[in-house]
């Protein structure tokens, strides 16, 4: 998730589509199909509105099991923590 969050830029939001192998706490391995949407709190309001538009059109063709909105590159190193909230 580092990797990840590094490569985001500062001010301009993203789609990514994440598969992503974890062991939750019952010992049950799950790997999630999940839609970050990603949205800088410093992104220009016109790209904000675009990608606000397209959040749903994109979790219906890609098909994911859930979407999930971040901010900042903090909010990405807590996904694994995020994901593992479900069972």
């Amino acid at each position: 998730m580092d990797d990840l969050a590094d490569e985001l830029p500062e001010s301009s939001p993203r789609f990514i589509l994440l598969s992503y192998p974890l062991t939750l706490a019952s010992g049950r391995l799950t790997v999630p199909y999940v839609l970050l949407y990603y949205l800088p709190e410093n992104c220009n309001p016109s790209m904000r509105m675009q990608y606000a538009g397209a959040v749903e059109l994109m979790r219906n063709n890609a098909e994911v099991q859930r979407v999930i909105e971040v901010h900042e590159e903090d909010d990405i190193l807590c996904i694994e923590k995020r994901l593992q909230g479900e069972d």
